[in-house]
């Protein structure tokens, strides 16, 4: 007979290893499949990790943790050509315990943390692809791998298998995602040693920066690109809307080449040497494209329900709290012996009642908005970084005269109000 386990788990990521943690700390038998050569070689993110959510699932965590630094600094520049005008909050008590957020590296990362479920009683098996889901009078029992004699059975089968979830679009729970609902991202691990990269980014021991960059980076597609430092290296990259690479015929590498190269941003990076290159999909849809979540025998987690809050760029800790609150539904569910559709569907109110869903409905209409008008990045980024060097010019001008050539600058009367119109719908979308 084939092998039955309680819960299937498919995808090692955040969100498939904190269900199967959480569910074999309870006792629960539950395998967790892994298409990689090991967690974290097929997972990709910006790198920055924040610590409740995952302090939620392991307290301490940090301290055993493959952590590279706890961010004391977040950066967000608005980027033009030959300038930025530049946000910025830092706070030494994030530099103290128990700290808000980390940079991390996924392929250290994640292999720790499918370690930690293994040591609770997860069996991960590696290098195995799931075909498709086996199931029986339309309720899923278990799935069919690569393997020989591949297919295993479970009472629930967990689809933790990224923003490109085939298994679920093949149960009829979400269509093929549209251009405008994903943004792809590409990123280099850069080589550089230590003191350097505390000198170039203001650091003392393991303090670390973060910079989100705006504008210019992604030629005024909607999207970000990136700067992150770690202990001996830094992570950059820029993730752009697919519909906007599509529209502007602009490869994600080239994109990341030109931040690389910009004269802003080239001296952090002088001197580093690329150690990785990475490329990813990342769910950019939001509340309003969140597929089905639950069916009978089945619950879909993390970034294959799109739970990331694009204009946080927060998407680990949701997947994490998404895989949590699966487990904890199942476990409700084993108790009863009943893995309907309706049982699980608690999973689902949780998740609308929690931050996940709360930030994501907050956020609902807000990158559907700025992926429809371009000129917030194009024209109002350029202009508030003119007005800014006009500014802070000293020419012999007075201050009062600078004030007039800037407000005159922002054009007549009808584009000054069509600003304050754009901008009262930036923040009608954002509040």
């Amino acid at each position: 007979m084939a092998e039955k386990f309680d819960v299937i788990v498919v995808g090692a990521g955040p969100a498939g290893t904190s269900c199967a943690y959480t569910l074999a700390k309870a006792g629960v038998n539950v395998l967790l499949i892994e298409r990689g050569e090991y967690p974290g070689s097929k997972n990709v993110m910006g790198g920055v990790l924040y610590r409740k959510t995952m302090e939620d699932i392991i307290p301490g965590f940090y301290k055993d943790a493959p952590v590279e630094r706890p961010i004391v600094e977040q950066r967000y520049m608005m980027l033009d050509k030959e300038s930025a005008v530049t946000f910025s909050y830092k706070g030494l008590e994030w530099g103290q315990e128990p700290y808000n957020n980390f940079t991390v590296l996924r392929a250290k990362f994640d292999q720790w943390f499918a370690e930690k479920a293994v040591q609770q009683g997860a069996l991960l098996i590696n290098e195995t692809v799931v075909l498709e889901c086996i199931t029986r009078d339309g309720r899923v029992v278990g799935v069919r791998t690569d393997r020989p004699d591949g297919d295993l059975y479970a009472d629930v089968v967990v689809l933790a298998d990224g923003v490109n979830s085939l298994l679920a679009k093949s149960l009829g729970f979400h269509k093929e995602f549209r251009p405008d609902e994903v943004a792809l991202a590409v990123m280099e691990v850069l080589k550089l040693d230590r003191k350097t990269i505390e000198d170039r980014f203001s650091l003392e021991g393991d303090q670390g920066c973060t910079f989100e960059i705006f504008g210019d980076s992604t030629h005024g597609i909607l999207g970000t690109a990136w700067l992150y430092t770690n202990k001996d290296s830094l992570n950059i990259g820029v993730g752009a809307m697919l519909s906007g690479l599509i529209k502007r015929k602009l490869k994600p590498y080239e994109l990341l080449e030109y931040v690389k190269t910009h004269p802003i941003l080239r001296p952090y990076i002088q001197g580093s040497e690329q150690q990785e290159y990475l490329a990813h999909l990342i769910p950019e849809g939001g509340y309003r494209s969140m597929p089905k979540v639950v069916g009978d025998g089945v619950i879909v987690v993390g970034d294959a329900a799109q739970f990331v809050n694009a204009i946080h760029r927060e998407g680990s800790n949701m997947a994490m709290a998404s895989g949590v609150l699966a487990a904890e539904t199942i476990l409700e569910a084993k108790e009863a012996g009943d893995y309907s559709a309706a049982r699980l569907d608690k999973y689902r109110t949780r998740l609308l009642d929690g931050f996940v869903g709360q930030d994501l409905k907050k956020y609902k209409d807000a990158t559907h908005h700025f992926e429809k008008y371009p000129h917030y990045f194009e024209k109002y980024i350029p202009l508030m970084n003119r007005a800014a060097g006009e500014l802070f010019t000293v020419d012999g001008t007075s201050k009062r005269e600078k004030q007039r050539k800037i407000w005159q600058g922002i054009g007549t009367a009808g584009e000054k109000f069509k600003i304050a119109q754009d901008l009262f719908k930036a923040w009608r979308v954002m509040k």
